[in-house]
């Protein structure tokens, strides 16, 4: 699928940043760094939530259910868009927890929780610099890393990603939640997703 709309589905949890699997179930590694320790995230849900945007998540599979940490984790996922997408492409997300019967929005905080990203194409030149290739399986199965995205339906095949112990911030504890993303060109909304998940965490004593 498109690299913006990969990095909607797979990266809007913002537990790592647009990390893909490669050819043949290669195993990539997250990253950690706060007082709190992520074991599991279960009940994993998606949705598009604008059914006439020009992109949108064809299909998406996380297995297993749950997901333990550390642990491997399997991702199949397609996509499609019927218009290019170019810079510059603000990502809204808006993360919510379940408190009770209501749900209370997660602030953004150092760049985690209900964020706005100006820019999606910037940070993919972070990650991969131009003029450097893709990397796998983006290359073989033809898809880009940079923007423009041209019009067309991108598939990825099972690709499998390691995710060791990861540490999360205080306020990501034990509970569901449901997290919103937009895709937004100028004032035209590109494409929207939701994701529903619960976490399980540890909180981690320091002597």
């Amino acid at each position: 699928m498109q690299a913006p709309l990969l990095t909607l589905a797979l990266c809007a949890l913002q537990l790592c940043p647009a990390v893909l699997g490669g050819p043949q179930h290669q195993r990539f590694v997250l990253g950690n760094g706060w007082p709190v320790r992520l074991s599991k995230v279960r009940n994993f849900a998606w949705q598009n939530c604008d059914h006439s945007a020009p992109a949108w998540v064809k299909s998406l599979n996380v297995i297993p259910d749950p997901v333990c940490i550390p642990g491997d984790v399997t991702v199949m996922a397609s996509g499609t868009t019927t218009e290019t997408l170019d810079s510059p492409l603000k990502v809204i997300v808006v993360l919510e927890k379940r408190i009770g019967d209501m749900w209370l929005k997660v602030p953004c905080v150092d760049q985690l929780g209900s964020c706005t990203y100006n820019d999606i194409c910037h940070y993919l030149d972070i990650y991969i610099p131009p003029g450097q290739k893709c990397p796998e399986p983006l290359r073989s199965y033809g898809i880009p890393c940079h923007c423009p995205f041209k019009v067309g339906t991108y598939n990825l095949p099972p690709s499998d990603i390691y995710i060791p112990s990861m540490d999360l911030p205080s306020f990501l504890t034990n509970g569901d939640y449901r997290l919103k993303t937009k895709m937004m060109h100028d004032n035209e909304q590109l494409a929207c997703l939701k994701l529903f998940f619960s976490l399980q965490s540890e909180r981690q004593w320091f002597w």
